[in-house]
């Protein structure tokens, strides 16, 4: 590797040094939920970073309506990779109109809340770090459930890291136009068949040996595009069914996308629709990195067609150092 190929491997590992001390993107949830005629319930959950102190909780906290009144204090607790709170209230009628959220989101943090009546449809909304309340609606948005998991599952291709760099790995393989769709289809059609298959409960695997294998298939991929950098005549059966290698590792992501989705939960009146727009945004997201991909590589190409090569290589040793710490830290961790 030359000084300026170590120089760029250097600033590749800084832009991932976040995400090497980072879980997946997880939003937190809140729930209010009537118990009886003027009792409600408050339950929230706020992910942290592993390794991050279980006796120190974050400035994130419940925004309760105006016209509710805790009974007691709220209750919280830790538990792995999150923080959780629960409280009691008593609440005159209407509700309304009134607001609810989390105060103290950071950043890109964002939370789904949920408002669940026992005699009306339940209500859902995202909260972020500019809108951190949601107002009860008299009558609910229909389309506020899908709109809200389409972000998230496109959030969770953009931000969620191990399926962020496995992607762009599968892209630095293919490379090629329709040999990248056709790849990229494979692996949508089967994370989302383990996704609804597990969410309706008909599959499911542990998260953490998920995790591992998760990681273990980026370095595969990285393995593989070094090997194919290396030796560009030598056609493995990787290089020759890159699709059959995406639907085998998308089977796997599947898995990881339903836990993910399990820890924010699904609206009970509404898990198709939900279901469908996080499956729908984790694609759109997808399509837009293989797409911002192409246009790079294609720039490249045609502008500094010698550096294509040294960059591929620099970002995928960054790519297989990034999984390999994954890999270790899920076993071991």
């Amino acid at each position: 590797m030359t000084r300026c190929e170590l120089a760029l491997l250097s600033v590749i590992l800084a832009v991932f040094a976040a995400p090497l001390s980072a879980d997946d993107l997880r939003p937190a949830v809140l729930e209010l939920s009537q118990t009886g005629p003027n009792h409600w319930s408050l339950e929230w959950t706020v992910p942290v970073a592993p390794g991050a102190s279980g006796t120190a909780f974050p400035i994130a906290g419940p925004v309760i309506p105006e016209n509710c009144e805790l009974v007691g204090g709220p209750v919280r607790r830790a538990a792995p990779l999150a923080l959780m709170g629960h409280a009691q209230m008593q609440c005159r009628h209407p509700m309304a109109g009134k607001s609810f959220g989390l105060t103290g989101l950071i950043g890109n943090a964002d939370a789904i809340a949920r408002y669940v009546p026992l005699d009306g449809p339940v209500q859902s909304f995202r909260l972020t770090h500019a809108a951190s309340v949601a107002v009860i609606a008299s009558q609910p948005d229909s389309w506020a459930v899908a709109r809200d998991y389409f972000v998230i599952g496109a959030e969770h291709i953009l931000f969620g890291w191990d399926h962020l760099l496995f992607v762009i790995a599968l892209v630095f393989l293919v490379r090629k136009g329709w040999a990248v769709v056709k790849a990229a289809t494979a692996f949508t059609i089967a994370h989302s068949i383990t996704l609804v298959a597990t969410t309706f409960g008909y599959t499911g695997l542990p998260s953490r040996p998920v995790e591992a294998l998760i990681a273990l298939s980026i370095v595969f991929l990285a393995v593989e595009v070094m090997r194919a950098l290396r030796k560009p005549d030598r056609r493995t059966w990787t290089r020759r069914v890159p699709w059959l290698v995406a639907f085998g590792f998308g089977l796997l992501h599947g898995f990881g996308f339903a836990g993910a989705l399990a820890e924010i939960g699904l609206p009970q009146t509404e898990i198709a629709s939900a279901l469908i727009a996080f499956n729908l945004g984790v694609e759109a997201g997808q399509l837009l990195v293989i797409a911002a991909l192409m246009v790079l590589l294609s720039a490249m190409r045609r502008l500094a067609p010698m550096a294509e090569t040294p960059a591929i290589r620099v970002a995928t040793y960054g790519i297989g150092i990034t999984g390999s710490f994954w890999l270790f830290e899920r076993i071991v961790g």
